[in-house]
């Protein structure tokens, strides 16, 4: 279904940055602050740590709700509750003296990642297949920074004015963007007044089209490399390299550039090449990278350097390959995209989850480095082979199909 342009009214382009950056943010800026947390609650770190566990799991579940009430109501009323149930949420936490009232806020605050599914949808709303992959790469730039200052960031904020600042920080950011979307976001989904019957069938006959998990197998087991990196990079680093804590995150840096690296590639090359083709491309990087350093490992040992490049064009492939695959799986069906959005971002936060878990129990101090490239391996293989028919079908399809 296509939109009329009439009804478009898209929003300035840093209205997107900010609602595809707070998510992140959200996510990590309080790492630094779970000890004191923990010890100001009166409750042990691993129960402090559900604030980023149990957060993490619940934005899958608010993903699969919010897509489809874009979809009936409209990406603008699902952003502006989602920027108000945050900012509340982070005054709550602000304000709260018991770890159970602060826990339930904290989840709360999941509601926002919302935004980052609205971006995506609206993205695709108001630009063709490639040009709508172009632009999330340029917001998946912004994507990759967040994660990379939050931290840092959220540590010197607790530092100086207490881990509570940080809740403020998030109240405050939540009601300017508010604020700011509130004027400048407009109304881009096409809603034909079929309901929610009418939307039921139309995800129903995306979940039997295998174009739709082609595009969803690639994004699961793309994204799913940087949850592996994340799970086994505190024991390679740390134990098999020596290295500092400080050094440790400098480490996992290296797939946060690789990722900026390929966005800006995207963001350049997406209209040109095409989705799939740049799809396909940053599986191979990623591929290649990977089994090179699996390779050398074997062969002469484990060597940071080796490891470092590996991670980097994981990092690549991933920043070439997630704009393209969202762009892409939004246009099977593009009368659904808010659906569709929705549920691959639940399916790759699920995908990995599991492939962390795997990681992590798969792992051993004794061969850690190759265990973990290999597993790196196997979810880069898979991606490739997803990416890889959604080429060759691509190439078999019509014009109009393949548009």
């Amino acid at each position: 279904m296509s939109i009329p342009t009439a009804t478009r009214t898209p929003p300035r382009f840093w209205t997107l940055v900010g609602l595809t950056a707070l998510p992140p943010l959200t996510l990590n800026m309080i790492l630094p602050s779970l000890p004191v947390i923990a010890a100001e609650m009166q409750v042990s770190y691993a129960t402090a740590n559900l604030a980023l566990a149990g957060y993490l799991g619940l934005t899958a579940f608010i993903q699969i709700i919010a897509g489809p009430l874009s979809d009936r109501f409209g990406r603008r009323p699902v952003v502006l509750v989602a920027l108000a149930v945050f900012t509340l949420a982070s005054a709550l936490c602000y304000l709260a003296e018991s770890f159970p009232l602060f826990l339930a806020a904290r989840l709360m605050q999941g509601a926002i990642i919302s935004c980052f599914a609205m971006t995506l949808a609206i993205t695709r709303d108001t630009h063709a297949r490639e040009a709508a992959a172009a632009r999330i790469g340029l917001l998946s730039m912004s994507m990759a920074i967040a994660p990379m200052l939050g931290p840092m960031v959220g540590g010197v904020i607790e530092a100086v004015f207490g881990w509570r600042a940080i809740f403020l920080g998030y109240g405050l950011a939540g009601a300017v963007l508010l604020a700011i979307c509130w004027h400048d976001l407009g109304e881009t989904a096409a809603r034909d007044g079929g309901g929610f019957r009418a939307m039921a069938e139309a995800f129903r006959r995306l979940l039997r089209l295998p174009r739709f998990w082609g595009f969803a197998v690639t994004m699961m087991f793309s994204t799913g490399t940087f949850f592996i990196f994340l799970a086994g990079a505190p024991l390679v680093a740390g134990q098999v390299f020596g290295l500092s804590p400080a050094m440790v995150g400098l480490a996992v840096g290296s797939v946060t550039l690789g990722f900026l690296m390929g966005s800006f590639l995207s963001a350049r090359l997406s209209e040109r090449a095409g989705v799939t083709r740049m799809m396909l491309s940053g599986r191979i990087v990623a591929t290649s990278g990977v089994a090179a350093g699996l390779a050398l490992t074997l062969a002469l040992g484990p060597a940071l350097p080796v490891v470092f490049v590996a991670t980097l064009f994981v990092g690549i492939g991933n920043g070439l390959t997630m704009p393209n695959s969202h762009a892409g799986a939004m246009s099977v069906a593009p009368e659904i995209s808010g659906s569709i959005a929705g549920i691959t971002g639940a399916l790759t936060v699920a995908a990995g989850g599991g492939l962390s878990w795997l990681t992590g129990a798969v792992m051993t101090p004794a061969r850690a480095t190759e265990t973990w490239l290999s597993v790196l391996l196997a979810a880069c293989l898979i991606g490739l082979a997803a990416a890889q028919w959604l080429r060759m079908d691509e190439k078999k399809a019509t014009p109009e199909r393949a548009a």
